[in-house]
């Protein structure tokens, strides 16, 4: 028989071992606690974007820590406080972090129930199960109770309190009682009254049961009894107090952002900058009164172009002289009766028509060109393919011999392919791609002239940045959207300061305008604004862009399914937008004219024909500003110098017989570019010779392959010899 020794040896051996298994386990089972709080809210993978004001333009709830909406302990309402004291832990500013005696008077009362009705969970307890999540098992509350002592040696109770307001867990993803205040009632805290604050203390308990958002709230009810109950007790309330307060009912509101920018957070969130950053918070340029405003116009402005079959539209406002975007809109903005609103149509690519011509003109007067500058606007034809394609201006009327400021200013389509082949495609892509047009990236010959009158795809986000750059004093700087971050190291000179300044004083010349616009025109704004419009084929896209002292704006009107407008353009459609914003932007500002260099010379001229008059012919003299060594070295000025080549017939091209009519009575007629009346022209048909004077010469129709080039003579010398081109009739 075992001796009585033995049996309580055994049974202290048996303890011991237990208890030394308990500690090895209890170590092995604690886990790291971080030093500070900091390091424990880095680890949220979601970061908010807020306006350079720092008002948020997104919340997300998918993030496992709150970093957005907290606040200081100080700034939390002290019945709130002292709410959460007695509600959760009311000695928490004395024990050490787990309440054993609230433990063991917990487990009393639930061995006598025979069912869990109370836990002992200090709020310092709840912290570490928030950091280090376990299953709730009672192995895991007793290693919460040691990580509880162990976290109050590293942060003092205020710390612990503070940390525990802004995380503490509600329903639908919320953390922390600033979320929820705005959840359930869309209000600060200290808007709160007091039943809303004992709402938020009683909702913690069972966040995935109690919800006011839900029908019935009669739990909720009862847990705020049994606390102001409780609080009455302890004289934080009094009796009258607590009867008003459980006889109001709760005002239940749906919280929304002050402002609604979705597309622009998509472009701010894919934006390289943000690769790998640790950032919870990124400050951006945007300006949330701007984008509400702005909205407003675009959306207002939509509707009432509904019966002009126009259902798209976007606008970007920046700052030209630091880059940043102000606001970023899209028309319906994710509207899911807008079609395509979710679409992001400011940097979506679109045919930009006339709006891209300013550029054009600027490399010109790079060149040599100034504003006096005569382009003859009449007929033109140029080859397309193997056919010819004959131009026009919008109205269908050719003004003869125009000077540059008018041909830009009145935006005319024959001067700008003239103004092409004076500068050259070659060197225009280049120019227009050093300006951030990054879609414009294909060999000259996949544009043709077309180039000159926007056949290219740019997106409003281009555009805008572009225009932004002759309001820039020339200096391109890429648009930026973030406020701490600068784009200036990435600034180059594209145009001079007196070329920039002379397309804005162009541009924004009302006078200049009058051919096409009319002395009336929309595009007339009050505080001095160059603005340029432009319209695609068949009336798929409308632009407006412009820019004034401080603000540069680009609005775009259309269909993002491609199909055609009814007939809406850029000065019908997208300018009166654009004068409404531009409205809005200087409202109550100081304003100030565009910038014009005082590098620009200002003279006198007259013109009468193609040519600029001598000081002795009687003309109406004008005054122009021309940038030094292009101003004219009398009254008089050259009109361009234009190359001499065979227009018509192009080279490859192919010519239908028309049976139809008689062989005799069919001619083509043969026209060579850049000759005057008097000259010369040798023509030479399959090596047959043919004198003429003048750039024309009729010829009749045969049937074959041909071959044509010519000799021109001025003033009894050869002035030019064309290169040898190729037709067929057929």
């Amino acid at each position: 028989m075992i001796s009585r020794k033995k049996i309580i040896l055994s049974i202290f051996v048996a303890i011991t071992l237990s208890f030394i298994i308990l500690i090895v386990k209890t170590l092995n089972d604690i886990k790291h606690l971080p030093q500070s709080f900091g390091a424990v809210l880095s680890s949220a993978s979601e970061f908010q974007i807020v306006d350079r004001h720092g008002k948020p333009l997104n919340i997300t709830y998918q993030n496992r820590w709150n970093v957005h909406e907290v606040t200081e302990l100080h700034e939390i309402p002290m019945f709130l406080k002292t709410a959460f004291i007695h509600s959760e832990d009311k000695r928490f500013f004395k024990h050490g972090g787990a309440d054993w005696w609230a433990r063991a008077s917990a487990l009393f009362v639930n061995i006598k129930k025979m069912r869990a009705v109370r836990g002992a969970s200090t709020i310092t307890e709840q912290v570490v199960r928030m950091i280090n999540w376990r299953p709730r098992t009672v192995w895991s509350r007793w290693i919460e109770g040691w990580e509880a002592g162990s976290l109050e040696q590293y942060y003092d109770k205020n710390e612990i309190f503070e940390f525990y307001l802004n995380q503490v867990p509600y329903a639908a993803n919320r953390r922390g009682i600033v979320q929820a205040a705005r959840f359930y009632f869309d209000r600060d805290l200290n808007t709160l009254s007091k039943k809303e604050m004992l709402a938020l203390v009683v909702l913690v308990r069972a966040p995935s049961r109690m919800d006011l958002h839900r029908d019935s709230n009669k739990d909720i009810q009862s847990s705020i009894l049994g606390l102001s109950g409780r609080l009455v007790q302890k004289g934080v309330l009094s009796e009258i107090e607590s009867i008003i307060l459980l006889a109001q009912k709760f005002e239940i509101q749906k919280s929304s952002l002050d402002v609604s920018a979705p597309h622009f957070i998509e472009y701010v969130r894919l934006h390289p900058a943000l690769n790998n950053s640790k950032t919870n918070k990124v400050f951006t340029t945007l300006d949330s009164s701007f984008q509400k405003r702005i909205q407003f116009l675009t959306d207002k402005h939509l509707v009432n172009h509904r019966s002009k079959k126009v259902l798209n539209a976007a606008a970007l406002v920046v700052d030209h002289a630091t880059g940043g975007v102000l606001a970023w809109v899209v028309g319906g903005n994710q509207d899911k009766d807008k079609p395509g609103s979710f679409i992001n149509t400011v940097t979506t690519p679109r045919q930009p028509g006339s709006a891209l011509k300013p550029f054009l003109y600027a490399l010109a007067l790079e060149k040599g060109w100034s504003p006096a500058t005569i382009i003859d606007d009449s007929p033109l034809s140029e080859s397309v393919g193997n056919g010819l394609h004959s131009y026009s201006n919008y109205s269908h009327t050719f003004y003869g011999p125009v000077t540059v400021r008018q041909a830009l200013a009145n935006s005319l389509n024959i001067p700008a392919l003239k103004t092409l082949q004076y500068v050259g495609s070659e060197e225009y892509l280049r120019t227009l791609h050093n300006i951030g047009f990054s879609n414009i990236n294909n060999h000259p010959d996949y544009y043709g002239d077309g180039i000159s009158l926007g056949n290219a795809e740019v997106s409003l986000f281009e555009l805008v940045q572009a225009f932004s750059t002759l309001a820039n004093k020339g200096i391109f700087k890429p648009l930026n959207v973030f406020n701490e971050i600068s784009t200036d190291q990435n600034s180059q000179m594209i145009f001079s300061e007196e070329v920039a300044s002379l397309i804005g004083n162009i541009l924004s010349d009302s006078e200049a305008r009058t051919l096409e616009f009319g002395e009336s025109s929309v595009l007339n704004i009050p505080i001095q604004t160059a603005v340029k419009t432009g319209t695609s084929s068949d009336y798929r896209d409308a632009w407006a862009v412009g820019f004034n002292y401080k603000y540069t704006v680009g609005v775009w009107m259309g269909n993002l399914d491609q199909t055609p407008t009814d007939g809406v353009t850029g000065s019908t459609g997208p300018a009166l937008l654009l004068r409404s914003i531009f409205s809005e932007l200087t409202k109550n500002q100081d304003t100030k004219p565009l910038y014009l260099s005082p590098k620009l010379l200002r003279h006198e001229f007259c013109m009468s024909g193609k040519e600029f008059l001598t000081e002795s012919t009687e003309c109406i003299a004008q005054t122009e500003w021309f940038v030094k060594g292009t101003e004219p070295k009398s009254v008089n000025e050259k009109k361009e110098e234009v190359p001499i080549r065979i227009q018509v017939p192009s080279n490859n091209l192919h010519i239908a017989y028309d049976p139809r009519i008689p062989k005799d009575s069919q001619a083509v007629e043969f026209y060579i570019k850049g000759v005057e009346e008097t000259d010369v022209v040798h023509w030479s048909i399959n090596e047959e010779k043919v004198k003429n004077i003048g750039s024309k010469h009729l010829w009749q129709v045969q049937k074959g392959k041909h071959r044509l080039r010519a000799v021109v003579l001025r003033g009894g010398r050869q002035i030019a010899q064309t290169p040898e081109i190729t037709f067929w009739v057929k």
